[in-house]
């Protein structure tokens, strides 16, 4: 099959807007890992250590509210390096943190930052892809944040234990920094709709609040995605402390290397598979996958299901980020496009952020009840997902 230019994936902007979304999550993760330890050794609760960590997850998704709004107000590039250097500038704020106080507003501040940038760079992003092979490209894209969640946590973990907190600021500072500057030297001008004098981005002003904020059309997508997000979290919230309840702490260890290594081999795949059969067999076999995945880790706990699961849980939420990313991306009016990725990860985080306090209602004696739960959510996924991509 000949390949035009047009049809290129591996182009220069490619790698460039791939460094920038890699480093973003590699802050996201390294400092993820660490933050809450960094939090104790200065005295505050366990419970003051979990806010720590998922308030950074609170300021994302109060930028993403406004970050639609922003990427077509004032244009991709300006808001990408206004909120990218937040990013950047959050990262120097940590080294003068002396109490948990100050720690939890540069947490918020961060993730401000954190929140308008992710969702810009795949906006950039969207638009650099080519259209004919544009699944493809986006499992290729995706894996960014794929190796940020295997890589993160072991670069924080080894420099907060040979260098200490100041180790992990000074490399998030750095990959703050290598992120900046990659969109920095991305064209942007030439994607953005701002710049088109015929684009229905004049329109703007006869938008209503709802549509300030989200594009309904993306809210089914989001919304069987979320569910997915919300199995996802059940495993990364909970699966330390049901790991020592079934004494499987050690097969336990290796869930996200397996999880990592599956999603590296099956976004491509899935994303080609997506391009020439269609949405529907993505979605419909990574949540049954899913589901059937976190019911067996309740159901008999073993070294074997604890590897199916993490198998399971990378063609469900893992694939599914990615392929519903390229659905809400792909099927939405380019005037609105920056919306509907602001809809589907506020949905995504909101899941993210909501769920283990949703689910931890479900814990009494033993976790097991809480994966059946997360398992059936899961499941419900299905009818909305049939409705969604029913055309």
């Amino acid at each position: 099959m000949n390949v035009t230019n047009e049809d290129k994936i591996f182009t220069k902007e490619f790698f460039l807007i791939f460094g920038a979304l890699l480093s973003t999550a590699l802050v996201m993760y390294a400092l993820m890992s660490t933050v809450t330890e960094y939090a104790t050794s200065m005295g505050s609760t366990a419970t003051i250590a979990g806010l720590v960590s998922g308030i950074y997850i609170f300021g994302g998704l109060c930028s993403r509210i406004y970050s639609g709004n922003a990427l077509e107000r004032i244009g991709w590039r300006k808001t990408a390096l206004i909120f990218m250097s937040i990013h950047f500038l959050s990262c120097f704020l940590y080294f003068f943190v002396n109490n948990v106080s100050i720690l939890l507003i540069v947490r918020f501040i961060h993730g401000i930052g954190f929140g308008a940038s992710a969702n810009a760079i795949v906006t950039i992003a969207t638009a650099i892809l080519p259209k004919k092979r544009y699944g493809e490209a986006f499992g290729y894209f995706m894996l960014g944040t794929t190796i940020a969640v295997g890589l993160g946590p072991y670069i924080g973990g080894i420099l907060y234990d040979y260098m200490g907190s100041l180790g992990c600021f000074l490399a998030a500072t750095i990959f703050a920094a290598i992120a900046l500057i990659c969109v920095y030297l991305i064209d942007i001008s030439k994607y953005d709709p701002i710049n088109n004098a015929s684009s229905t981005n004049n329109q703007k002003s006869n938008y209503g609040i709802i549509e300030k904020i989200f594009e309904i059309k993306a809210i089914p997508v989001s919304l069987f995605t979320a569910l997915t997000a919300l199995g996802y979290v059940s495993i990364i919230s909970f699966y330390r402390l049901y790991a020592q309840e079934i004494n499987l702490t050690q097969a336990f260890s290796w869930f996200f290397i397996v999880y990592s290594i599956c999603l590296v081999v099956s976004r491509p795949v899935a994303g080609k598979i997506q391009d020439k059969y269609g949405d529907r067999i993505i979605c419909v076999t990574g949540i049954i996958a899913q589901s059937i995945g976190i019911f067996l880790i309740a159901w008999m706990p073993s070294v074997i299901t604890i590897f199916i699961c993490a198998i399971c849980l990378a063609l469900g939420f893992g694939t599914l980020n990615s392929a519903c990313t390229t659905i809400v991306s792909r099927d939405i009016p380019e005037n609105r496009r920056s919306y509907a990725l602001s809809t589907f990860f506020i949905f995504c985080d909101g899941a993210i952020g909501l769920g283990p306090a949703l689910l931890g209602i479900f814990v009494s004696t033993s976790y097991a009840p809480l994966y059946y739960v997360a398992s059936f959510i899961t499941l419900m996924a299905l009818p909305i997902c049939l409705y969604a991509l029913k055309n």
